[in-house]
């Protein structure tokens, strides 16, 4: 099975990124679901900005080098949610 987690809210004024991160990292811990992260807006900023600008960055930091960079998504989304049993929005 295929999860797919789609972070848009923006992680300088929400807490949501941060925990959507933290969760899709434990699920893929598990080893029983192939988890991927889609960026959307102001989301990928957690890929192109330096530290210190989250809120809750220290899950950022922790929980987003657990997911594989090769199933971090911020481009085609209709592609990548065909492939994936499950979409959850945060």
């Amino acid at each position: 099975m295929k999860a797919l987690f789609v972070i848009a809210s923006d992680p300088r004024t929400s807490p949501r990124p941060a925990e959507a991160v933290r969760i899709a990292a434990g699920v893929a811990a598990w080893k029983k679901v192939e988890v991927s992260l889609y960026l959307h807006g102001e989301a990928t900023r957690m890929l192109e900005e330096a530290t210190g600008n989250f809120v809750d960055e220290e899950h950022i930091e922790r929980y987003l080098p657990m997911i594989d960079r090769k199933d971090i998504y911020a481009k085609d989304f209709a592609r990548v949610a065909q492939e994936h049993a499950v979409v959850t929005w945060f």
